[in-house]
């Protein structure tokens, strides 16, 4: 039997348009990781189950952060922002 599948419900299609840059926190190192994804809550749930290479070393993840778009290109650039320079500076001093 599988693990049961919080993302699936008929209550999540009023965020079908939205894309949600998020950060979480590793509660094994501290670590901080930055993303993007239409569906937050199956995200969280892959990062938490080491469904990718960086996070299955450092799971469990804490959501420590989100922003909602309704603007992928918009979406896309605030995650680079908060990737790069000024926005990884930011993130540091007023998100988290």
């Amino acid at each position: 039997m599988s693990p049961a599948k919080p993302w699936r419900s008929r209550a999540t299609c009023y965020n079908l348009f939205m894309y949600y840059v998020y950060i979480l926190k590793s509660k094994k190192d501290g670590s901080c990781y930055k993303g993007i994804t239409e569906n937050l809550k199956k995200r969280i749930y892959d990062h938490n189950h080491g469904s990718n290479k960086y996070s299955s070393t450092k799971s469990p993840f804490e959501l420590i952060w989100y922003c909602a778009f309704l603007d992928k290109k918009k979406a896309l650039d605030f995650e680079k922002y908060i990737k790069q320079g000024s926005g990884f500076a930011f993130v540091n001093k007023r998100l988290i």
